[in-house]
C-alpha cells in the first residue's frame, strides 16, 4: 500500500522499529504457516533468506504456500505453489494444519478470503502517515463484512495494533467510521480524536 508515495515502512522512526519487529515475531513463533499471493512472496523472498536473527530463522522455516498461476520454482525454501482455486486451496489449508495460518500483506488474496468468510481473525498494524495513494485494503464485497475489535495494542510510541474478528452488527447499526477531527490554532498540525 503506498508504494508510489515511497510506502510507509521508510515514515516509522527506529524505536517503533523495534517495537515492530517484536510484534512481528510474535505473530511468526505463534503462527504455523503463510499463506501469500505471489507479489507479497516474491518480495519477502528477495528479502528474508539471507537475514538472520529470531525473525528471520523462524519466517525461513515457517511452512509458506503461495497462492499463483505463474510461479514454478520457488526459491524460498519450505514453500509449496497452491494453483488451484483460493477459496478450495485456503479451506483445505485450514482444515489440515493444526494451527492458525497467517496472510501478510497479499491483498487481492485478503479480498477473495474475506469475501468467502475464511477469516478468522483481521490484525492491523496501523502507521501514523497519510500517503495520499495506495491499495484499498477492503476492497467490494457482495455484502458487509462485520467486524468487532478484540484486542488493541499500543506499538512504540506511534503506532497500534488492532485485532479484529468476525462480528454481528447490532440491529439497525450503521457501519462506517466515527471519530472527530479537531484544529487548533496551536501550531500547525490537526489531531483526531
Amino acid at each position: 500500500m503506498g508504494r508510489g508515495a515511497g510506502g510507509w515502512w521508510v515514515q516509522v522512526e527506529d524505536q517503533d522499529r523495534q517495537e515492530v519487529a517484536r510484534v512481528m515475531l510474535d505473530e511468526a513463533l505463534g503462527t504455523e504457516a503463510m499463506l501469500l499471493g505471489r507479489r507479497s512472496y516474491e518480495f519477502l523472498a528477495a528479502r528474508w533468506p539471507s537475514r538472520t536473527g529470531a525473525l528471520a530463522d523462524r519466517l525461513n522455516a515457517k511452512p509458506k504456500y503461495v497462492v499463483s498461476s505463474t510461479l514454478e520454482d520457488p526459491g524460498w525454501n519450505n514453500t509449496t505453489v497452491l494453483k488451484g482455486d483460493v477459496v478450495t486451496e485456503a479451506t483445505t489449508l485450514k482444515q489440515e494444519l493444526a494451527g492458525d495460518i497467517i496472510v501478510a500483506a497479499s491483498f487481492q488474496l485478503v479480498h477473495e478470503l474475506m469475501e468467502h468468510d475464511l477469516v478468522d481473525e483481521l490484525r492491523l498494524m496501523v502507521y501514523p502517515v497519510v500517503l495520499g495513494a495506495g491499495e484499498r485494503l477492503f476492497g467490494e464485497t457482495s455484502d458487509r463484512k462485520p467486524m468487532r475489535l478484540v484486542s488493541t495494542q499500543a506499538v512504540g510510541d506511534n503506532l497500534a495494533f488492532l485485532t479484529y474478528q468476525p462480528g454481528v452488527f447490532p440491529p439497525r447499526a450503521l457501519p462506517g467510521i466515527g471519530g472527530s477531527l479537531r484544529l487548533s490554532r496551536r501550531g500547525n498540525g490537526a489531531g483526531v480524536a
